[in-house]
């Protein structure tokens, strides 16, 4: 199973939008990072875990050509923007499954009304198959299981993923014990640290490490990265030898 790291970035992405931060105007193409996503794929199986506002961007970048499906992690603006911008895929393949809490889902039906349409919907509109994600249950994507992690972002409940040895959990504050556990024997851990300094409502780089040394995977790629960070280069030599600062377009085998 491969891992293609569509974006790294916060909400804002980095550069920020008329930002002076040095982190901002970066040469390093590693600190150039776009709004978080990833897609996994393996044998003739797509599928992508978020959909954010520069999910077009990403699909051009990586040569994604099928996407089965998308996992989604909370509904934030962030994650969920892109929605639109899967109708070449609806056009090649059909409904588009889309998997999340259901308060995920009827904030997407809200937001996406004529994308949930399904009297008079109108031509060339974005059409998905929404499926709603429990805790606790696990769900069929193509010939392998995915497992919702609960966590939260601040006072807001999100879900992780884990498919086989691999896990993904971005926009982590805080998380059980009984959800940790279902993470025992992984090899790879996807994990949000947005930047030294502690936030209300996601992990900070002692935070993450923290909860690496729990979980202890293999190997880990921290995401959701803020400029207020700093560069790449500089934040992965304050890491332990297992632990990777994920960029943008970084490819990886589980």
């Amino acid at each position: 199973m491969k891992v293609y790291f569509l974006g790294t970035g916060t909400s804002q992405g980095i550069p920020v939008i008329g930002s002076q931060n040095l982190v901002s105007k970066s040469d390093d193409p590693r600190d150039k990072r776009l709004r978080v996503s990833v897609w996994i794929h393996w044998q003739n199986h797509s599928f992508v875990i978020d959909c954010g506002p520069d999910f077009r961007q990403q699909m051009l970048a990586s040569g994604c050509e099928k996407v089965e499906g998308i996992l989604y992690t909370h509904e934030h603006s962030d994650h969920t923007a892109g929605l639109d911008d899967i109708r070449p895929f609806n056009f090649k393949q059909g409904n588009i499954p889309v998997y999340a809490h259901e308060r995920v889902l009827e904030n997407l039906k809200r937001r996406f009304d004529y994308v949930f349409e399904t009297e008079n919907k109108y031509p060339g509109a974005p059409s998905v198959t929404p499926i709603e994600v429990v805790n606790d249950v696990p769900f069929a994507i193509g010939d392998k299981t995915a497992i919702p992690i609960n966590a939260y972002h601040g006072g807001l409940q999100i879900f992780g993923y884990r498919i086989d040895d691999f896990a993904y959990l971005t926009d982590v504050k805080t998380i059980e014990q009984d959800e940790i556990n279902k993470l025992a024997g992984i090899k790879v851990l996807v994990l949000n640290a947005l930047r030294e300094e502690a936030h209300h409502s996601h992990l900070n780089l002692e935070e993450a490490l923290e909860l690496i040394d729990l979980v202890k995977p293999e190997r880990t790629y921290l995401t959701h990265i803020s400029h207020n960070f700093g560069f790449h280069a500089d934040i992965q030599k304050k890491l332990p030898a297992n632990v990777f600062v994920a960029y943008d377009n970084l490819e990886i085998t589980v």
